[in-house]
Parts: C-alpha cells; structure tokens; sequence
C-alpha cells in the first residue's frame, strides 16, 4: 500500500512489528530493476550521449564523451558480388511472389543475412568517364553486360565499340533519335519549353537517354526501372551521369510523395496500364502534381498505323486504347494532345471531377481518409484515387513560380512542417549557401567534372542541393522515413528526392554516387540503425575515388573515422565554417582497390 507521496506504508499486525524478511527482499529487487531500467535504456544512454556533447568543454572532456570503438578492417565481399544490390537481389528472388511481378520489389535481407563485406569493382573497371561526355559513352569494362548489347543494339539503345559502350540516343518508339521524339513532345506540351514544366519521372526507362535529353532543356528526370538479370538499366543510366533508381510500380507505392512530379513518361514500357483494375495508373495519378501531365507512346498509341507490328488485332488495339481512356476519365484525366505515336493526358486539377468520385458504386472511388497521401515506404498501391487535398491552393502546375524561380520560392508545404514556415525556409536557404561555400574549400573537387552524381542523405527542404545548382551536377535528396515529410517541398522547389530507411541498402547499383553528404544522420538514427550497416552501404554506392562529406556532433566522428580506415577510405576531419566543438566535419574520399579473388564471370 502506498501513501499519495508513492512512500511505502507498513501497517503492522497485532503480533509484530517486524518486517518479513521475503517481502523487502522483493521490495528491493523490484526497485532495484526498476532503476536499472531507468539508467539503462537505449534511448537514455543515446539522450545521455548528446548531453555530455553538448556540455564538452576541453578536448579531454570532449575525448571522455566521444563514441570509442576498436579498430576493425572489413573484407571483400566474394568476386561475383560486384553488382550486389542488397534489397533487390535476383538470388533471392524465388522466395517471393510472381504476382504482379512483385518479387522485383524491395525485399531486404534480415540482420542474420546482412554482408560485412566491401563490394569489389569488375576486374578492369576504370574510373568514369566525366560529364558531359559520359551522357554518350561508358567504360564497357565498368558495365560489362553483353546481353544488353546484343538484343537492344538494332533499336540503337547503345552499341559496343572497343572497350566503350555508346549511347546513340535511340528507342524503341524513337528510332529517328531521342532529340526529335521531345521536340514532337514540346510541341505538345508547350510548358515543357517555358520553366512550367521541371520535374519529371520516366516509368521503364531503358538505358534513360529520354532523362539524358531532358536535362539539356532544364527537366530534372526519375529514370526508374526495376533489377533484371541482364540489362542493368539503372547502372547504365547512373554510369551516364543520369539521374535513375531502381523500382518498378508493382504492389507497393513508389517512394515519391503525393502531387510531386510535373510529369510521367513511359515509352512503350510494358506496363499493363489496363489490368488490375488500372491500379499502375492510380499510382501514376498519385505521385502526379494537378495539372500534370503523363505522356505514353507505344501500344495501344496510334493502333491504326502501328497494329500490324505489335503481334495482335486492329480490334483488340482498339478495345484496349478506348479502355485506357476510359480508366484515364474515371481518375479525372483529360486527353490534352496527341499526334502520331505520342498522346498526353493531363490530371485536373479542378474538384468538378473529383467530387464524383464520391458517388456510391463509382470506381476508381475516392480514397477514405484515413488513405495518407504521402505515405510511400513499403506502403500498399490501393485501388482508390488519391484526391488533391483542397487546403493546397498553391501545388497546382500552374500555380508554381516557373523554373528557375521556384527553386527559392517558399513552398505551400512548407507550412505542413514542423517548425516550418517561409521565414525558417529562407534561413535554411541562406545557411546551405554558406555551408556549400566552405565544403568547396574543403573538397576542391566539388563543381568540377570530377564530381556528377551526389546524393544528400538527410535532406530538410533540399538546401544542400539547391545550394550546389549552378555546378555540372544534380542531387538526389533522401527524406528518411522515420522523420518530418519534406520531400513534397523539396519537389515543389524543382529538385528530386526519395523516401528512405538508412537501416536498409538504398536501392541502386554499386559505384553509383562521386558525392554522398549526410548532416547529423547517427545522430539522428543511431538508436535504430547501426553505424557499421549504415557506412558499408555508403561504400556500396560511393565510386572509386569518391568522396563522403559527413558532418556530424564530435560524440560521432572519431567513431566513423575509425570505421571509414577499414573500409579503405581516407579521412580527414575539420572544422565547421563557425568552428564550433559540438559539432565536426569529416572529409573521406575511398580508394581504388580490385577483387583479389577470382571472378566466377
């Protein structure tokens, strides 16, 4: 019995006033357990940890509450491993399911499968080809897959030449050259030439030489395919200096928020738009802004002239296309061009249409409430249409300033954030122009052709990229799962990005990135993803000579530094551009290293 001060109260008994000696020792051990509890959670020790940070004074303070951990030196990962993608790997795929071909999705290994191992290169892999060259050519030697050549080289994809492999800018559905298939598309999409139109995915995207052609008219491109055998879409696109993922729209939402993209594009990807219910589309129409626009080529396009060499029936062309419109006016889109093999739907952005989707027996129907847009991280693709919350007046295409304008322009979205406001947005801004202008005296590289793709791994709003916009380079800004949802500001600015768990591989090839930049990511997801996980998969998709600016509380960064040294990475650490001791920058670049292990290719 307790007192309403929680103090114990001993009623004694008429006999005795002692205390059984059984029940204090319960007492005790009861409390004493309590305590442990108390002194020894994660979640405490981690809390502790940034107060001793905080509280450091002179560097044997600040040595006293530093990470300490032992030096360790990691392995090689065994010679056939050198295209190792651990969430979408072909080894494990007869474990999952062929339904909707959703054993190509990301399916992780559990911690007990995990590899301690760094990822080796091909035997001969040189370092890439710098940009703006790369767009047209490879070392075939960095992306030795034979099989690609051989079945795609009549449709000019990319042919072998010598120890190069170079990219034409063909396709399937643009035999003339990519360049004149998007002039056709400007002409049918007038905001392509103007800055309305800036972000853009491609569904399929083959080798990305549409995405490569994009960015030379100030379209910033998702190329998007999903891990094959044999093509290695997204590694050639990557090896090219273009933007590209791995993915594939199957059972789960893409890793994109809602109303995000300005426009979609799939170029005869064998996507079956129509089955299912049309729920590829849904998803389509989801991660589409109002007033977007989604362009397909390819059946059932042009059935009239094109029928006879798809292996099928004028009448069955016919019947699929008038389905597909229809599916397409179910979700409230609307034909807005179409000329040849090329036809655009845009999605309204009025709320005419999407008030019917309310109607009892209408399908696609509305998605109920408690449908969270945004939500896109191992989330299932439900058979309802995602309608654009009315509160957003200013996510419309058409009301966003036009490129390059939007990129300092403070998003609607902004306001959903915490903390957030146009003010603390404009200081964010203002604070990464600082920060990049230091990083460039740290890593030199940064703005040269020695540095092409970079990837910031806990972005904000995107301040990291917008900062570094006028250099030969583009950014792919990861919001992690677990924190605040900004990446819908981070796409109204113009920038791309995707949703990610630093627990997991992010899903991509090796030797993909030349920059990877995270801010206080351990001490952010230290209590849930280990350090030495998080660092081999960073060596994973960091090239060769390759640099990794990680700016971190000084409780972290002798830790990492310690870790880097066994991944063969060579580190160094500075100061912030303020100096201060809570916090720390560590400048790593990895090391050109081959397999000493016989490969089995």
């Amino acid at each position: 019995m307790k007192h309403k001060d929680g103090k114990p109260h001993l009623q004694q008994d008429k006999n005795s006033r002692k205390i059984p000696m059984a029940i204090m020792f319960v007492v005790l051990c009861g409390f004493s357990f309590y305590l442990g509890g108390i002194f020894c959670s994660e979640k405490d020790k981690f809390a502790a940890a940034k107060e001793i940070t905080k509280a450091a004074g002179s560097p044997k303070e600040k040595a006293a509450g530093a990470l300490q951990i032992k030096a360790v030196t990691f392995p090689e990962c065994p010679a056939d491993f050198q295209d190792y993608t651990p969430c979408t790997d072909p080894r494990r795929w007869k474990k999952f399911s062929l339904y909707r071909l959703s054993f190509m999705e990301r399916h992780c290994p559990p911690v007990f499968e995990k590899k301690e191992c760094l990822v080796p290169p091909p035997d001969g892999y040189k370092f890439p080809i710098r940009w703006p060259k790369s767009k047209d050519e490879c070392w075939y030697r960095n992306v030795p897959y034979d099989w690609i050549n051989k079945q795609k080289s009549n449709q000019h994809w990319l042919k072998k030449e010598g120890e190069k492999f170079l990219f034409p800018g063909g396709g399937t559905m643009f035999p003339n050259g990519v360049s004149k298939y998007v002039d056709l598309m400007q002409d049918l999409i007038p905001g392509m030439k103007d800055g309305s139109i800036r972000t853009a995915i491609d569904t399929g995207c083959g080798v990305a030489s549409w995405g490569g052609d994009l960015l030379d008219r100030g379209i910033i491109t998702v190329s998007l395919a999903p891990r094959d055998n044999h093509e290695a879409q997204v590694q050639f696109a990557l090896e090219r200096g273009i933007p590209a993922v791995l993915g594939i729209i199957s059972t789960q939402r893409l890793p994109f928020p809602s109303n995000s993209f300005d426009m979609a594009h799939c170029s005869r990807c064998l996507i079956p738009w129509t089955e299912f219910g049309g729920i590829y589309l849904l998803e389509v129409h989801r991660i589409l802004r109002p007033g977007g626009f989604w362009v397909l080529s390819g059946p059932p396009v042009n059935y009239e002239n094109r029928w006879r060499g798809w292996n099928t029936t004028i009448e069955d062309q016919k019947s699929d296309y008038e389905k597909l419109q229809e599916l397409l006016t179910s979700m409230c889109f609307k034909l807005y061009n179409k000329k040849d093999d090329i036809a655009v739907w845009q999605k309204l952005s009025d709320n005419s249409c999407y008030k019917k989707l309310e109607a009892p027996d209408t399908y696609p129907p509305k998605c109920d409430d408690g449908t969270e847009p945004d939500s896109a991280w191992y989330t299932p693709i439900r058979p309802c249409v995602v309608v654009p919350d009315h509160k957003y007046k200013k996510i419309a295409l058409k009301s966003l300033a036009k490129w390059p304008e939007r990129l300092h322009t403070a998003p609607e979205r902004v306001s959903d954030v915490r903390g957030g406001s146009d003010g603390a947005f404009k200081h964010d801004d203002s604070k990464w122009k600082t920060r990049v202008k230091h990083y460039k005296k740290l890593v030199p590289a940064i703005g040269t052709d020695k540095i092409r793709n970079v990837m910031d791994m806990n972005t904000l709003y995107g301040g990291f990229a917008a900062a570094l916009i006028d250099y030969p380079l583009w950014v792919m800004n990861v919001v992690s799962s677990y924190s605040s949802n900004t990446l819908g500001v981070v796409y109204d600015r113009g920038l791309i990005g995707a949703y990610h768990d630093w627990c997991e591989a992010f899903s991509t090839y090796p030797r993909t990135y030349d920059l990877l930049h995270l801010d206080g990511l351990f001490t952010a997801e230290s209590h849930r993803c280990e350090m030495k996980y998080v660092l081999l998969e960073m060596d994973r998709i960091l090239r060769p000579n390759g640099y990794a600016i990680i700016r971190e509380s000084s409780y972290f960064v002798d830790a990492v530094a310690t870790m880097a040294k066994g991944m063969k990475w060579g580190c160094r650490k500075e100061e912030t551009e303020y100096g201060v001791e809570q916090e720390k920058i560590l400048i790593c670049q990895k090391k050109l290293w081959y397999s000493s292990k016989q490969s089995s290719r």
